[in-house]
């Protein structure tokens, strides 16, 4: 019995070592990277190697990357990022990246925690933004911010295909006009047809009570005549 005690305890002394660890991992989002190619990010070129990528200790802004070397002690680069989203989280880190022109290093476009729908999407320099943008055809997250403390109040612009600025959240904040649905138009009046004044009022009396009228008046007389006569 106590040999399972001691056993059961010692479980726990293990439990609670791990158990910090963890929450920290979901905190930074602390990933190992292993690339074995060159790589590009804002700012930067990675050679192949092992990294450590995690946020910034920030709670007003979740969306501060930060690249260590593997060792995770020194601080490689410093990267503006904009939420992603994705579908089906994955149970394993999941990196996408840039096309970018035949002989330049892939530029890492977005990165995302196990387990997560939301990742990072990096904002690339301006230079940079329009390499990615004339060659993805498509638009790309930019900033001139480069250290932390510019980081929370630095904009998010778009780098369009064609090298213009505008942005990020342009298309949210103000929705393009949608084709408003003309006003049906009233009904064409009609032309008013004139109004015939007859010159003759028409005959709507009957005949009818007039003989009545007399007839009464013929019966009238011929008993007043049968009185007189049966008096002389």
């Amino acid at each position: 019995m106590n040999r399972f005690l001691m056993a059961v305890a010692s479980i726990g002394l293990v439990g609670l070592g791990l158990a910090p660890s963890a929450r920290a991992d979901e905190w930074d989002k602390k990933t190992v990277l292993t690339v074995n190619e060159t790589i590009q990010v804002p700012n930067k070129v990675l050679p192949p190697g092992t990294y450590v990528i995690k946020l910034f200790n920030s709670v007003s802004d979740r969306h501060i990357v930060q690249i260590f070397n593997a060792d995770d002690t020194e601080l490689i680069t410093t990267i503006l990022a904009i939420p992603n989203y994705r579908l089906q989280p994955t149970e394993k880190t999941a990196v996408t990246f840039w096309e970018m022109p035949p002989g330049e290093p892939k530029a890492l476009r977005a990165w995302f925690y196990p387990g997560d729908n939301f990742g990072q999407e990096f904002a690339y320099p301006k230079t940079a933004a329009v390499t990615i943008a004339a060659t993805a055809h498509a638009e790309v997250p930019t900033t001139e911010a480069i250290k932390p403390a510019e980081m929370d109040t630095a904009p998010i612009l778009k780098m369009t295909e064609r090298g213009s600025l505008k942005p990020f959240f342009e298309a949210l904040m103000n929705p393009p006009p949608s084709a408003a649905t003309p006003a049906p138009e009233p009904p064409a009046a009609l032309p008013e047809a004139p109004i015939a004044i007859p010159t003759e009022l028409p005959k709507t009396a009957s005949p009818y009570p007039l003989i009545g009228l007399a007839g009464a008046l013929a019966v009238f007389i011929f008993a007043v005549v049968r009185v007189v006569r049966t008096t002389l």
